[in-house]
């Protein structure tokens, strides 16, 4: 009889989470303490939700600004020195601007591109330079698995309908680093295979209390009716970094309740 891999196969492996302050990285981080992982989180502030019940024998989170050259490396390392071994990398870590960063959260003719660096350090050049460090350590251990979060606007166009008088904007640089990591992703599994398998996740829009014009829109062009929620991409994510997967590498899993089959 063949032997049916879960997600028992993630106990006691070492996870390290970038953006784990965030929505989605805390709720990851849950989660993969909720199977058995050592978790280890970066970010430039600390979680949304830390885990309450995890001794730092099993959690540890590390202030990391990855939006400088350098940071990347003490992630990696860091982690190292805390738990020893480092099985699998989940990065979340995305450069966000607010709604009142100037030349952000603005119509195409009045986005700024200055920030274009920025975003592509974060969102992409840091994760290049944390898999180079982390590369021979995620081998090391056999089972080496990374999951880079992207999103559905790295590979389909923005609808402008669905924006319109929301005071919501689809921001050119956010697509390009979406874009350019499942690329990435692509590139990493050929180059980092057999000893460590890379993929992607690609989630559609989550819902974050945005105002009820645009919510409506979004969930009437998606065949599953809503929006995104932190916990739809926990079972994604967990089937990447698990045995389940063992024989997927070089994919982007698209997680968006169907809004981009249309």
């Amino acid at each position: 009889m063949a032997t049916v891999p879960d997600f028992r196969s993630l106990e006691d492996r070492v996870v390290l989470i970038t953006g784990g302050a965030g929505h989605i990285g805390s709720t990851l981080a849950e989660a993969f303490l909720a199977v058995g992982s050592r978790v280890a989180t970066v970010d430039l502030t600390d979680p949304v939700g830390p885990p309450t019940d995890a001794g730092p024998d099993r959690y540890q989170h590390l202030p990391v600004d990855l939006s400088r050259d350098g940071d990347a490396v003490m992630a990696c390392d860091g982690v190292l020195n805390a738990f020893g071994r480092l099985d699998t990398i989940v990065a979340t870590a995305s450069w966000m601007g607010t709604a009142t960063t100037p030349g952000w959260n603005v119509p195409f003719d009045e986005q700024d591109e200055r920030l274009w660096a920025e975003v592509l350090q974060v969102g992409v050049t840091a994760n290049f330079t944390l898999m180079k460090r982390a590369f021979p350590h995620l081998a090391a251990n056999g089972g080496g698995s990374v999951v880079l979060l992207s999103s559905i606007y790295g590979f389909c166009g923005p609808q402008p309908a669905m924006y319109e008088d929301t005071g919501i904007n689809n921001i050119a640089g956010y697509a390009a680093s979406k874009g350019a990591l499942v690329q990435l992703a692509r590139w990493l599994a050929t180059t980092m295979a057999p000893d460590v398998r890379v993929n992607a996740v690609s989630p559609g829009g989550l819902f974050r209390d945005q105002r009820p014009p645009f919510e409506e829109r979004y969930s009437e062009r998606t065949p599953l009716g809503r929006m995104a929620t932190e916990e739809d991409l926990v079972g994604p994510v967990l089937f990447l970094a698990s045995d389940l997967s063992r024989y997927i590498t070089g994919h982007d899993l698209v997680v968006d309740g169907g809004f981009s089959t249309w």
